[in-house]
C-alpha cells in the first residue's frame, strides 16, 4: 500500500492566513470600484445629457429658430415636438423645457416635465421617474427625478437610484428630504434657463 499524504494543520493555517490577508487588501479595492462605477455612471449620463441639450438647440438654430402658431419656440427633435425656452432677462432662448409650454419664465416647469426632457432628448435613456413608489416598484427605473427652484432658477435633478438612502426597516429607496438636495446621492442637475448641467457626487 502507498502511504497517503495530505496537508498538515500548520500548512492549512498558513493558507487560511494568506487568504485572509488577500481578502483584507482586495475587498476595499472592489468596494472602491463600485463607488467609481456609480460616479462614472452619473458623469457619463451628464455628458450625454449636455450634448443632447446642445444638439436640440443647434437643430433649432439651424432651422431658423422655428416657433409654433402660438409663438413658442419649438423644435421637432427625432420625431418629438420639444418646447424650448423663450428669451427674457435671465433666460437664454432655445433650451429644452419638455413636451409642453412652461411659460416665458419657466413658471410651469415641474418634475414631470423634467422626466419628459430626459426621455425625449436621450437615445435609449435609463428609466426615470418622479414617483418614489414607482422607483421602488419598477426594476426598470434607474433614476429618481425632482424639480427645485422657480422661474428662471428652476432646475431638474436626476438622482442615480443606487446612491439614494434606503429605509432601515423596509430597505426601500428614500427620496431626498428636500427637493433638489444636492448633498444626497450622486446626481446631475439641469438648469433650462442657461442649459447648465452640473454633477454632484456624494457616494
Amino acid at each position: 500500500m502507498k502511504k497517503q499524504s495530505g496537508f498538515t494543520l500548520i500548512e492549512l493555517v498558513i493558507v487560511v492566513v494568506i487568504l485572509g490577508f488577500l481578502a483584507v487588501t482586495a475587498i476595499p479595492k472592489f468596494l472602491d470600484l463600485t463607488d467609481q462605477a456609480k460616479q462614472a455612471n452619473i458623469e457619463g449620463m451628464a455628458g450625454g445629457f449636455a450634448t443632447a441639450v446642445s444638439l436640440a438647440r443647434a437643430q433649432w438654430e439651424a432651422e431658423g429658430r422655428p416657433k409654433n402658431a402660438s409663438g413658442q419656440n419649438v423644435v421637432d427633435y427625432d420625431g418629438n415636438i420639444l418646447f424650448l425656452t423663450v428669451e427674457s432677462t435671465d433666460i437664454r432662448p432655445g433650451y429644452v423645457v419638455g413636451l409642453s409650454d412652461n411659460g416665458d419664465n419657466l413658471a410651469g416647469l415641474d418634475a414631470v416635465d423634467c422626466v419628459d426632457i430626459w426621455n425625449n432628448i436621450l437615445q435609449q435613456p435609463p428609466g426615470a421617474t418622479s414617483l418614489i413608489g414607482t422607483l421602488n416598484g419598477d426594476n426598470t427605473m434607474d433614476y429618481y427625478v425632482s424639480k427645485s427652484g422657480s422661474d428662471d432658477e428652476s432646475q431638474c435633478h436626476y438622482y442615480l437610484k443606487e446612491t439614494l438612502a434606503k429605509d432601515s426597516g423596509s430597505g426601500a429607496f428614500v427620496a431626498p428630504s428636500s427637493e433638489g438636495d444636492i448633498e444626497v446621492g450622486n446626481s446631475l442637475v439641469y438648469k433650462p434657463a442657461n442649459s447648465e448641467v452640473v454633477v454632484y457626487i456624494n457616494n
